[in-house]
């Protein structure tokens, strides 16, 4: 495992994500879901690339919700990863496995692949919705990770995502989702994700009541970035909204095309030059 890396260059990209994550901005991180998606997004100036595992999945034919293989999203992750001279950070999901050597084994994977940061949700999809994973094993998940990382003295990110909001088994999801993050945080997460949270309010107190760097996902309810930094937010994602720009616009465009054979919606398109020049 360790001789098919580039250990050097994977801790210079550690260090820089883990020192973007503790800095003074907040962190954007806009999720990409191809090699395309990848360099627009490098090339608007971003300073990390953070994949979307429901872009990916969706690009692969997969509903999201942990329906793709491993092998599939790492081969993703790899493309993004030689893509770009820049961090990668992964959504793997809730880590291909419950059980805490399958977590581990991810992140040697994810980081094999070029990732140095990854996202581990503590949940997983149901028909009737995501169920939280028991208490005493999620945080054994995060300490797993931790090892697996230190293991190759890479300063991996580790982003614990909490569903504490979203798959809650007790009447309090407020504070099963802190008492989850703090313990994710201790177990060696670097920060923690609260997804699904819009409130301005609540995501103050979440701020207050969390003792590490937190991260938001974005929609259009959400506060600015301006005021997510005024709160003291660390970094905010915007999980699959891109990829599904991109769908909505090509649906748009098909209804168009049936509706009245015009073309509007190809006025503002990037060119073929432009779009080759940004994969040279």
């Amino acid at each position: 495992m360790v001789k098919s890396m580039n250990i050097p260059a994977l801790i210079a990209k550690a260090q820089k994500l883990q020192s973007l994550v503790n800095g003074p901005e907040v962190l954007v991180l806009p999720n990409v879901w191809d090699a395309g998606s990848t360099r627009i997004i490098a090339d608007a100036g971003f300073q990390v690339i953070a994949t979307s595992s429901a872009g990916i999945a969706w690009s692969l034919g997969y509903a999201d919700g942990e329906n793709i293989q491993r092998n599939d999203m790492l081969f993703m992750v790899q493309r993004i990863s030689h893509t770009v001279d820049l961090p990668v950070t992964a959504d793997m999901e809730a880590g291909y496995g419950e059980n805490p050597e399958a977590v581990a084994e991810t992140l040697l994977e994810t980081l094999k692949a070029g990732a140095v940061g990854a996202n581990f949700e503590d949940s997983l999809s149901k028909p009737k919705g995501r169920e939280l994973l028991e208490f005493k094993l999620s945080v054994e998940r995060i300490q797993a990770a931790r090892v697996a990382a230190n293991s190759v003295d890479v300063p991996f990110v580790i982003n614990a995502r909490t569903d504490g909001f979203y798959g809650s088994r007790n009447d309090d999801p407020f504070n099963e989702a802190v008492q989850r993050a703090n313990a994710y945080l201790e177990a060696g997460a670097d920060s923690v994700f609260v997804p699904f949270v819009n409130n301005k309010n609540l995501i103050t107190r979440l701020v207050k009541e969390i003792d590490g760097p937190i991260n938001i996902l974005i929609g259009p309810s959400s506060p600015t970035i301006p005021e997510l930094k005024e709160i003291g937010v660390a970094r905010v994602s915007i999980g699959g909204l891109f990829s599904l720009m991109s769908y909505t616009n090509i649906r748009k465009a098909c209804a168009e095309i049936h509706g009245g054979g015009t073309y509007s919606w190809a006025q503002n398109a990037l060119t073929h030059p432009e779009m080759n020049e940004l994969m040279s």
